[in-house]
């Protein structure tokens, strides 16, 4: 697997693009002319970009040379021939050439910039709380002044963010709005083009495939994604062999992507084609592959024994090739240095390498816990309570006729009561009026306005750019959020229900999660991912449409989960996300509950006690829902019992709850809210207040919400009693079915007269 690096790449490329690659990999029409270097060394000649200091030809063809800056002699025709810098001392051909002399390479310094690079490297190995990207928490590779962003070891799940970030950058170039001066959010030149690199046995990973067809489907809608894969090919994956020629095969037939390939072994060959590849990228801003056949020395990590799988006669085949010694051959070849220097030169590096290696092994090192999760999840509840307060103002001031003109002259405030759908849409509408960068999409969200209507009318209000479908792939979707926030947008993706979400859980696991993490938040991916889930869906039932598993979501550090369950806390708590994200670069899960979309009554039909008004701006600081924290409902006494639940569980036990009541017991209904973090105060709180905690947990018995509810209660010395409802450890079957593994109103009713009974 290779790191993954977002780069600005050097815009010179552009002056001069060489000629185009076909599907072979081989340039064509590309004018080179002279300057061949001897065949024994194996080099062919090469052109680069004129950018880089090399003299062009009249018919157009460059030979190779050397920056101009280092002085390179022309010829009569105004080509140049391979020469060396002037300080070096080059002599001239009668004919105005110059012959390579032998150069006066400087020796290795501690403190020259290779030096640097090797320390970066060598702290990473050693954790050393002084690497400049992770602080220790994690051997990766990257620098935040270099755009080189940190990726995790799962393999492949880097390139979907790089298709994000592509996608991105080429809405922000094409007018879409910029993140200057915001100083949370990065600013990016507008020529940028992402390089991102893996392994040939990554190709063949589902991610990879997902990132492929998803930059390929875009190209071929017309959408511009400016993406170079770059796959560094050694033939291995750990031990299991790629078959011969498969990664050109399959890199090759990818639609929408140009192929570009190199031997990766020689640097001469390496560069020119990565210009050729790179310049072609920026050029069209289109995605391309550059395929680099390289070997793979010594084995995959430090426990793996490459000699149980490969023979003695290929690992000196591979060593070979090293392309150390491939440089070294050519080096001597062309006449810049001897055999003897270059050892030496080697030995020296050697030395000082092993001298920074014993620096870095004495440097500190995470030492407490606060160190370790410091950069994880930073909260900052008081800035966003801030942001929240200035939306308001601005809808309230400044914005107002903009907001009256996308509401078309009514605003949801003056609408009537909403219900959760309708709520939810309005503060996604508010939050794109008060967020320039915010845009909304995935599956059926644009023309369809989603399954449900939730973004219905959204696109009509803010335009396709802003509100657009995407393909049918969750993976490609959470990366195209993770890229958009990286490249300083605000990315709403829905995902269209919770059991989809199961396929590409690891691009908020291993990718969005971590990044602040292991960047120590030089790198955010903000993002406000909503996801339509839970049971008791009526008519469109089964497992895969009644979705109740959770537990993969609250198991993630750092991540924020939210179930809004009224209509009246849905807007507040969207619009927390929002502001926590652009504030915190926070990833949240705004998981919304399928059945009470559209519910409009809680005890009887008719009485419209689900529905609520939408607040108007002016109400919006003071109605602002914090991360974790509860919402509190007192029924009768509500001395007696309390009732700790979410989601759907929440309208089922204000229901159970009124049936105590007229049975003389007070209850309090603890909607909780935020699964992640857990309003842990809250729930103490308010199961002291009554010594009796019932826990209505819609999620599944094994690893449900319900389990860390007691547990919660447990770590904090709770002493009164406890008792649990909850779903069964069972798939949401079809139809009537689906009653006997949920949790019911009958079955709360009963589990409170039991715990009372005690």
């Amino acid at each position: 697997m290779g790191a993954v690096s977002y780069q600005d790449l050097d815009p010179a490329v552009t002056d001069a693009v060489p000629g185009d690659v076909d599907d072979g990999g081989r340039r064509s029409g590309a004018g080179v002319a002279g300057g061949d270097l001897p065949d024994e060394a194996g080099v062919e000649a090469v052109r680069l970009p004129t950018g880089a200091g090399v003299t062009v030809d009249a018919d157009g063809g460059a030979t190779p040379g050397v920056p101009d800056r280092a002085g390179v002699a022309g010829d009569a025709d105004g080509g140049a021939t391979a020469g060396v810098p002037d300080r070096v001392g080059v002599a001239g051909d009668a004919d105005g050439g110059a012959t390579a002399g032998v150069p006066d390479l400087p020796s290795p310094s501690l403190d020259d910039a290779y030096a640097a690079a090797a320390r970066d490297v060598l702290r990473g190995m050693v954790a050393s709380a002084e690497e400049p990207i992770a602080g220790g928490r994690h051997k990766v590779f990257g620098r935040a002044d270099l755009a080189v962003v940190p990726t995790t070891s799962t393999v492949a799940s880097h390139l979907p963010r790089a298709v994000g970030l592509g996608l991105a950058l080429e809405r922000l170039r094409r007018g879409g709005p910029r993140a200057e001066g915001d100083p949370e959010v990065a600013s990016w030149p507008p020529d940028a083009v992402v390089v991102c690199s893996f392994g040939d046995a990554s190709v063949n990973h589902a991610t990879a495939t997902a990132a492929f067809n998803t930059a390929g489907w875009y190209d071929h809608t017309g959408l511009r994604i400016p993406v170079l894969f770059v796959c560094e090919d050694n033939g291995l994956g750990i031990s299991v062999r790629s078959p011969e020629g498969w990664a050109a095969t399959a890199l090759r037939s990818r639609p929408g992507i140009r192929y570009f390939a190199a031997d990766g072994t020689d640097a001469v060959e390496t560069h020119r084609v990565a210009a050729e590849a790179a310049a072609w990228v920026r050029r069209h801003r289109r995605p391309a592959v550059l395929h680099l056949s390289t070997v793979r020395l010594m084995g995959h990590a430090g426990a793996d024994a490459e000699t149980a799988y490969r023979s003695p006669a290929e690992i000196a085949a591979d060593e070979a090739r090293d392309p150390l010694l491939v440089t070294a051959r050519r080096l001597v070849a062309a006449g810049y240095a001897g055999g003897e220097e270059l050892l030496a030169r080697y030995d020296e590096r050697g030395w000082q390498l092993r001298r920074i290696a014993e620096e870095v092994l004495d440097e500190p090192k995470l030492a407490s816990p606060v160190e370790v999760v410091s950069e994880l999840a930073p909260r900052r509840p008081v800035r966003v309570s801030r942001a929240v307060a200035d939306a308001a103002a601005h809808a309230a001031g400044p914005g107002a006729a903009a907001r009256a003109e996308a509401f078309g002259g009514k605003p949801p405030e003056l609408t009537g009561p909403l219900t959760l759908a309708q709520s939810i849409n309005a503060a996604l509408a508010d939050g794109m009026l008060d967020h320039p960068r915010m845009a909304v999409f995935g599956e059926d969200v644009a023309a369809k306005g989603g399954v449900y209507g939730v973004t219905k009318g959204l696109r009509d209000r803010f335009g396709a750019a802003r509100v657009f479908d995407t393909l049918l792939d969750e993976t490609s979707i959470l990366g195209l959020g993770l890229g958009a926030g990286l490249a300083g947008m605000l990315p709403v993706p829905e995902i269209q229900y919770l059991a989809y979400l199961h396929n590409a859980e690891d691009q908020l696991r291993g990718e969005a999660a971590t990044m602040r993490f292991f960047s120590r938040g030089a790198f955010r991916n903000p993002m406000v991912v909503r996801v339509a889930g839970l049971a008791y869906q009526e008519g469109f039932g089964g497992h895969f449409h009644n979705d109740n598993s959770v537990a993969v979501l609250r198991d993630v550090p750092g991540l924020v989960v939210a179930v809004p369950a009224r209509p009246d806390d849905a807007a507040p708590m969207l619009r927390t996300c929002l502001a926590a994200a652009r504030v915190d670069g926070a990833v949240c899960v705004f998981l919304e509950p399928i059945a009470l979309y559209h519910s409009r009554d809680l005890y009887a039909e008719g009485d419209g006690e689900w529905l609520a008004e939408y607040a108007e701006p002016g109400a919006w600081a003071e109605r602002h829902v914090p991360i974790g924290r509860a919402r509190v409902y007192g029924i009768g006494s509500a001395e007696d019992l309390t009732i700790i639940t979410f989601g759907n569980g929440v309208r089922m036990s204000l229901r159970a709850a009124a049936t105590l009541a007229d049975e003389g017991v007070g209850s309090r209904v603890v909607d909780l809210r935020w699964l992640a973090p857990l309003p842990v105060a809250d729930i103490i709180r308010e199961a002291s207040a009554t010594g009796r905690v019932l826990v209505v947990d819609e999620t599944r018995r094994s690893g449900g919400v319900g389990e860390g509810v007691l547990s919660a209660l447990v770590d904090t010395g709770y002493v009164g009693a406890a008792r649990r409802v909850a779903a069964l450890d069972s798939f949401v079957p079809l139809g009537p079915a689906a009653r006997q593994v949920l949790v019911s109103e009958e079955a709360i009713t009963q589990g409170a007269r039991t715990l009372l009974a005690r």
